[in-house]
């Protein structure tokens, strides 16, 4: 299913790659480049609404893509599982996500997805903070607004994180019991307050971080920074105000979410 550089064998595991990617055409070849295809079953581009040639370039680079029009980072991976729940022979039993932009290094894929694996965790999160990040990465305010969420989240819900890193895996059971339902800069977050909620099994690695290709969307403009961090903390406050774990939801409901 993933194109012209097949794995020789089947993995043992059906492990999917979700890349949600908005003007990615220089990077995006990079990142399907380094992905290790002798674990991967799926490769999913959900182009965000480009007005380039990200799509054309995820097919030519042996993907499938889909086109999610309307914008946010959570609106592309709820449109990405959406995808993956219809996928022929059913959903993945993994689900990797990795932004398209090279900043994270894909060929760290097996140390996310081997304690998923091996049965010990459900989610597995690349922390760029314990790992090696390349000088000039993560600004300052990005490094200290992860800080502060990780704080704020031991503080509130008890989560031992380092990171909200987006290159992370999830077993695909438990990412239908978390509920997802942000579609914007809230995603990362949402994923880890609901996994220390209702008990999912989690750990961190440390992950390699590089300056990203081209201009962020997010950190590199004060409007992106300001609109993350407020949506950020907003997420935080609302659900440490909330009195019960959100109720577990059918496979099904992945779609439908996408279609909120």
């Amino acid at each position: 299913m993933i194109g012209p550089r097949d794995h020789p064998s089947p993995p043992v595991a059906r492990v999917a790659v979700l890349i949600p990617a908005l003007n990615e055409e220089r990077s995006l070849p990079l990142v399907l480049r380094d992905l290790p295809r002798d674990l991967i079953t799926q490769i999913l581009v959900v182009d965000n609404g480009s007005d380039d040639r990200t799509a054309e370039v995820a097919r030519a680079g042996g993907a499938c893509a889909v086109v999610e029009p309307r914008r946010g980072y959570g609106s592309a991976c709820l449109r990405g599982l959406a995808e993956l729940g219809r996928w022929p022979g059913g959903p993945p039993e993994v689900v990797v996500f990795l932004d398209a932009d090279y900043s994270d290094h894909p060929e760290q894929l097996p140390a996310l997805v081997g304690p998923i694996l091996g049965g010990s965790h459900d989610l597995v999160l690349g922390s760029r903070l314990s790992g090696r990040r390349e000088r000039g990465a993560m600004p300052p305010q990005s490094v200290w607004g992860n800080r502060l969420a990780c704080a704020l989240m031991r503080l509130l819900f008890g989560a031992r994180y380092t990171d909200l890193g987006p290159f992370r895996a999830i077993r695909w059971d438990a990412l239908e019991r978390l509920g997802m339902r942000d579609r914007d800069y809230g995603w990362t977050i949402e994923m880890q307050i609901k996994a220390a909620r209702i008990g999912l099994r989690v750990t961190e690695v440390p992950v390699s971080y590089r300056r990203r290709v081209g201009t962020s969307k997010i950190s590199g403009t004060v409007r992106g920074t300001v609109l993350a961090g407020s949506k950020i903390l907003l997420t935080i406050a609302r659900y440490a105000l909330e009195p019960r774990v959100p109720a577990s939801r059918p496979a099904a409901d992945l779609q439908d979410a996408a279609a909120r």
